[in-house]
């Protein structure tokens, strides 16, 4: 048995060796993956419960593929972000409504980024995606600027998804199910609650964001304004999607324009089985079991906050 795993290992190595691959393409698989949410600054009915939080529905939906969650808090020092960096598999940069510049979800958004993209380029692996606000936030880190638009039609709204020509090449989507892929073209299943757009047009002004992303798909929204609703960097493991995936499986106000369907529950989750399947490549872990478990999501309560019909979350965690 011992003599045919070796010999298996050899074939791998060979073919990879012909085909000009490196060791990366054959990465240990980790299956006990741990990501990161960033929170943010609470405001409103939910700065009573905490000065900070996290929707309960992003530690869901990252659960349901596999995955853990630590939540990462904002106003930490640049050293305590570099070791839970260090510690972690991955990072979420969740929707919301906080400056790109200034709060403190951007700035710990911003070393995450940096640590993420220095790291691949020394052979390391770690994703970062970004939702709605976090897609946005990524836009501005990586093109140091304001390049968004503000649209009026996008509130509340679900929309099927325009593909660009090549996205079934691309690594969010080169994946999953066809009948999945033809659902997410035909139906409205993702949800969009957004008040500003990246237009491919200030997509394609814009050097950095150009070459650093590729578009995946775009949309229009009810004044028909086209905006890009997923993208994927070129060279880097950085994703990001307008729209909300995890909102499908998770989030039931009943004001809120979300389809809760066999297929729309099924696009959540092939979105959620890819980004943990991403953290899977990464090695990174935390130094020892205690350091772990202390901080894991599972050391908050989360609080019910769906009691109105306009509640946007049903559950949330907070901080500080």
């Amino acid at each position: 048995m011992m003599a045919n795993l070796a010999v298996l290992s050899f074939v791998i190595v060979a073919v990879g060796t012909a085909q000009g691959l490196s060791v990366r393409d054959f990465p240990e698989v980790n299956d006990r993956p741990i990501i990161g949410v960033i929170a943010q600054a609470s405001e409103g009915a939910r700065a009573t419960f905490g000065k900070t939080y996290i929707p309960a529905s992003y530690v869901k939906y990252l659960e349901s593929a596999g995955a853990r969650v630590v939540p990462i808090r904002v106003n930490l020092t640049t050293a305590e972000y570099t070791k839970l960096f260090n510690s972690l598999n991955g990072v979420l940069y969740p929707g919301g409504g906080v400056d790109m510049f200034t709060s403190g979800y951007a700035k710990s958004a911003k070393i995450f980024y940096d640590l993420a993209l220095n790291a691949f380029d020394e052979g390391d692996y770690f994703p970062v995606w970004g939702t709605c606000m976090g897609f946005e936030q990524l836009t501005a880190l990586t093109s140091n600027r304001n390049v968004l638009t503000t649209c009026k039609g996008t509130g509340n709204k679900s929309y099927k998804l325009n593909f660009s020509k090549d996205y079934k090449s691309s690594r969010m989507f080169g994946k999953v199910p066809v009948d999945i892929l033809t659902d997410m073209a035909t139906l409205p299943l993702t949800p969009n609650f957004h008040e500003y757009c990246l237009t491919p047009q200030n997509f394609t002004d814009d050097a950095k964001l150009k070459s650093f992303y590729k578009i995946l798909s775009t949309n229009t929204d009810d004044d028909d304004m086209e905006f890009v609703s997923s993208m994927e960097a070129i060279k880097y493991p950085v994703y990001g999607v307008q729209w909300h995936p995890e909102k499908n499986n998770f989030e039931f106000g009943s004001l809120l324009k979300i389809t809760h369907s066999d297929a729309a529950t099924r696009v959540s989750q092939a979105m959620a089985n890819f980004l943990v399947s991403e953290a899977r490549r990464s090695q990174h872990k935390f130094t020892s079991p205690e350091e772990e478990r202390s901080a894991l999501i599972y050391n908050y309560t989360p609080v019910y906050t769906g009691t109105t019909a306009a509640a946007h979350f049903e559950q949330c965690y907070f901080f500080d």
